[in-house]
């Protein structure tokens, strides 16, 4: 009998991520990650007992390395600079949202384990938005945004805009570029 593979847990997420990114939550399966890794569906299960608690803890993992750059937002000043450096974050990691739509299909009641763990993701998303609503903070204190639009519908916004499809092909750069002009300063020419 052959020994079994060894890999860490960073090996693993990182063969989970593109298989979540292509087939979603439904089409994730334990025989599909197995076959990337080259390793029997029996390794994996020394890990974890079934996708949810491997989905879950990769969501953790993921949202503590978004969070880790995030945080940098602080070492900047102003909120322009914040904002450059909020999209530069954003456009890094364009697969962030998707993902945190994939965690959401995750059913909680599956065990113990993966709830507490869904407690701790879930926690993992508000520290995220308490981040950002400083970003708000900063920029109404600038005088640099409105104060009555709803903080929550502006960061919806700036989150959804890494979602808009690039039909055209336009250069990734000018197409960020595009998108913050239009956030800042809105698309209608002022005559």
């Amino acid at each position: 009998m052959a020994r079994e593979r060894k890999f860490s847990t960073e090996e693993l997420f990182q063969a989970t991520k593109p298989i979540l990114l292509e087939h979603g939550y439904e089409g994730f399966t334990f025989s599909l990650l197995a076959g990337r890794m080259n390793v029997s569906r029996g390794a994996l299960y020394k890990y974890y007992e079934n996708k949810d608690e491997l989905i879950i803890d990769f969501m953790i993992y993921e949202m503590e390395q978004y969070l880790l750059e995030l945080k940098k937002i602080v070492n900047h000043a102003s909120f322009e600079s914040q904002f450059d450096f909020l999209f530069d974050v954003m456009f890094k990691r364009t697969e962030v949202p998707h993902l945190i739509g994939v965690a959401q299909q995750i059913p909680v009641n599956s065990n113990s384990t993966v709830r507490e763990r869904k407690e701790r993701l879930d926690q993992l998303h508000l520290d995220m938005y308490k981040y950002l609503q400083d970003f708000i903070d900063i920029g109404r204190k600038e005088g640099k945004l409105k104060t009555h639009i709803p903080d929550g519908l502006m960061l919806g916004i700036i989150f959804q805009s890494i979602a808009i499809p690039n039909h055209f092909g336009v250069p990734q750069s000018e197409w960020v570029r595009s998108i913050k002009e239009i956030l800042s300063r809105g698309m209608f020419e002022i005559k």
